[in-house]
């Protein structure tokens, strides 16, 4: 049984997310029209929430998810992740603002350190991401004292403990990816219960085992390559050989829920039951990110995770 009436409070601002949410690469970065036709039909289906991501050579995300707020009535949306490295924190402070003024109670932002190739590729040293990001919130505390006032939730992307303490300490709460329902347990742990925790789960709607985990492989090729995803792995009991070769079928069918709309449902309820307020679902397509494949997905998902369409979802 999906529970769907999930509302976050910050600072006095009610965030209505509901359980279930959508992750997708494409959403922020495809054609403008074509995200918001995607962003609306999402909306229509009862997704509480849309997240937008910040990558090498991507559009801007906050200007990515303002065009998108434009689009849609309801649906929440959320940076994830904005990286504290792409602006300072006078500017990140401030465009969260901005977007909690303009829609209030719909807007996340989420803050991440990335990851050292991409940071480095920036010019920027990698070598202290905790005592950065730590830094960078001090820094983000100061600046929000002096910007106009808005309510703008914010959460870290944070996989290992210390992350997961600062994103009690001095955040709303953390979002977490490329986990599995084990990490979310212990997340939870650390986060206590009144902080927010939102895990992306990636999915695909295939029952061949073959077809699935090569889908699943082609995801996981990048983020295999990332020393961050590989040392909060190792801490769930993954090994080496769980890495080599594209990853081994435990591991594929940890990170990627595959099967029928049944199956898939049951991997968010798993995320739910450990400690998850929102799961956030990616679809994943044969060959790379498809934002009409998504859509089809997370339109035949819908029922199975509990969700009731709004006007113009039938």
């Amino acid at each position: 049984m999906f529970h769907l009436d999930r509302t976050f409070y910050s600072e006095g601002a009610a965030v209505d997310l509901g359980r279930v949410g959508v992750w997708h690469p494409m959403i922020g970065q495809a054609p403008a029209e074509e995200g918001r036709r995607a962003a609306a039909r999402i909306e229509a289906l009862g997704y509480g929430s849309i997240w937008v991501n910040e990558g090498w050579a991507s559009k801007e995300p906050f200007a990515s998810a303002a065009v998108l707020l434009a689009a849609t009535e309801r649906v929440v949306f959320g940076t994830g992740i904005a990286s504290l490295w792409a602006r300072d924190a006078m500017a990140m402070a401030g465009a969260g603002v901005t977007l909690a003024d303009a829609f209030p109670g719909r807007f996340l932002l989420g803050i991440g350190v990335s990851h050292s190739p991409l940071v480095n590729t920036r010019g920027h040293d990698y070598a202290k991401p905790l005592t950065a990001m730590r830094t960078y919130l001090d820094a983000m505390d100061q600046a929000e004292q002096i910007l106009p006032k808005a309510d703008c939730p914010r959460l870290l992307a944070a996989l290992r403990p210390k992350m997961l303490e600062l994103s009690r300490d001095k955040a709303d709460g953390a979002h977490s990816y490329f986990v599995p329902p084990e990490h979310t347990a212990r997340a939870r742990e650390i986060l206590g219960r009144d902080r927010l925790l939102i895990p992306e789960q990636a999915v695909v709607l295939e029952s061949d085992p073959a077809r699935a985990r090569a889908i699943a492989r082609t995801h996981m090729s990048v983020y295999l390559t990332l020393p961050n995803y590989l040392n909060n792995l190792r801490t769930l009991g993954f090994t080496d050989d769980d890495f080599a070769d594209g990853g081994s079928d435990r591991l594929t069918d940890a990170i990627v829920a595959w099967g029928s709309v049944d199956t898939v449902a049951q991997r968010v309820r798993d995320h739910l039951d450990a400690g998850a307020d929102h799961v956030v679902i990616q679809p994943l397509s044969p060959d790379a990110p498809d934002l009409a494949d998504a859509v089809a997905q997370l339109t035949d998902l819908a029922p199975a995770v509990g969700l009731r369409p709004g006007p113009g979802g039938a």
